[in-house]
């Protein structure tokens, strides 16, 4: 599966303004940095806990259905939280795509990822590379308020500790104090 990112979060989980009263700033000379350490922070915890925040849609392409794919078999979406499948299609020899229709799937929300559960047999697809395209929506909510709060300060202490040490030599690791914050909600990879 490769993913592509096709509508960004419309907006993060911690706003302009408090990022700054998080990092005691009143003046406006570095709006645009804490906006970028804010969006960078927050990419970064995603990528850690591999759970999206905010809402966004992402498109999942596959070159071939998984071989033991079959009718009332289930395809599992690596995404959490799942919110639900909006498209899939699946692309013939000549590059015309076909949406599958809803009735012959479901989609059922999940926390830790989706399961796309088919009640028919999906088509196969004609082309060899990106013939399935399966779009989906991710993340706890399009409001910031429904990132869970622990994770929502650790975007503000990141964000703040990059600004603090911006210049100095970049560190490997998360400070341990994000790490802390981010922890309860990391999702380990099965394999």
């Amino acid at each position: 599966m490769r993913p592509m990112l096709i509508g960004a979060p419309a907006i993060e989980p911690v706003s302009l303004a408090e990022g700054k009263s998080w990092m005691r700033e009143d003046a406006s000379d570095e709006d645009q940095l804490i906006q970028a350490l804010i969006v960078s922070a927050r990419m970064t915890l995603e990528a850690y806990t591999r759970r999206f925040f905010v809402t966004q849609n992402w498109r999942l392409a596959l070159d071939d259905w998984p071989q033991s794919l079959s009718a009332t078999s289930t395809l599992i979406i690596p995404y959490a939280p799942f919110q639900t499948v909006t498209a899939i299609r699946v692309y013939d020899s000549d590059d015309n795509a076909q949406t599958i229709p809803a009735g012959t799937y479901r989609a059922p929300p999940g926390g830790d990822g989706g399961r796309l559960i088919f009640t028919a047999a999906p088509i196969a697809p004609g082309r060899s590379r990106d013939g399935v395209e399966i779009d989906v929506t991710v993340g706890y909510g399009a409001l910031a308020s429904q990132t869970p709060e622990p994770l929502r300060r650790a975007v503000m202490t990141l964000a703040a500790h990059w600004r603090e040490k911006r210049g100095d030599d970049a560190e490997d690791a998360l400070p341990k104090s994000v790490m802390q914050l981010a922890a309860p909600f990391r999702r380990e990879r099965l394999a």
